[in-house]
């Protein structure tokens, strides 16, 4: 099958300066690849080359077989490109429902918005007239992936999906993570802490001075993450 998402030789960073210096990278349907590594490495600049918001300085940037060097995020986005960002991205003057209605532009009627995701996310519905400034950090990581899968998306970008959040919340939005992959959504994950994602990865690939310095099964890349990698998160299976 053709990959949702190939990066081939990727090179791109902010104004004349590369951070990314040859990224190969590869997303297959259904599958969730963590890209792990620690601050600096490339990780959130490789994701925003991805979702369209850095264009590369060189390579092929490639979703779905189709090159797309140089398409706007918001083209991206209509073909099915979602990023949660780090800092979770909403807007927290509204409410719950309010968020979400802004992902009905897409041409999603909102019944089938709030529908899709209170399911997904039972805690939502409860919150939905909530000021989404005042909900728990773990309630906005919530928020902000439900408005992401609003519309259906083919490859879900994650962006230090555990930053700041106690760890039992941290494995209920794993396991959310999991479960999406199980129906059908392609999803690459960065992460600097590798034992939040490893358990529900298929693939991890570990990413230093901007380029992939090792691509395997959770399983052997958990073997060779250091303390040196990580800041000292190392990861067990």
């Amino acid at each position: 099958m053709t990959p949702i998402l190939e990066l081939r030789n990727i090179r791109g960073g902010y104004g004349t300066i590369d951070v990314l210096h040859g990224v190969d990278l590869v997303v297959e349907a259904g599958q969730v690849h963590a890209l792990l590594g620690p601050n600096g490495a490339g990780k959130t600049t490789t994701l925003a080359v991805c979702s369209g918001q850095i264009a590369p300085s060189g390579g092929q940037l490639i979703v779905s077989g189709r090159d797309v060097n140089g398409v706007t995020s918001d083209a991206l986005a209509r073909s099915g490109v979602c990023l949660v960002p780090e800092g979770r991205g909403i807007f927290p003057n509204l409410t719950v429902t309010e968020n979400l209605r802004m992902f009905t532009h897409a041409g999603v009627s909102l019944d089938d918005v709030l529908e899709k995701s209170f399911s997904q996310f039972p805690r939502l519905k409860e919150r939905r007239k909530q000021i989404s400034g005042t909900l728990s950090g773990g309630e906005q990581q919530m928020l902000a992936m439900a408005r992401a899968l609003a519309v259906d998306p083919a490859l879900l970008l994650l962006d230090e999906l555990s930053m700041g959040l106690a760890p039992i919340i941290v494995e209920e939005l794993y396991e959310r993570v999991a479960e999406l992959a199980a129906q059908g959504v392609s999803i690459l994950v960065v992460e600097q802490f590798a034992q939040a994602v490893l358990g529900v990865s298929t693939v991890a690939s570990i990413m230093l001075h901007g380029r992939i310095t090792r691509t395997g099964s959770p399983a052997d890349i958990a073997e060779e993450l250091t303390e040196a990698y990580l800041g000292g998160a190392t990861a067990h299976p």
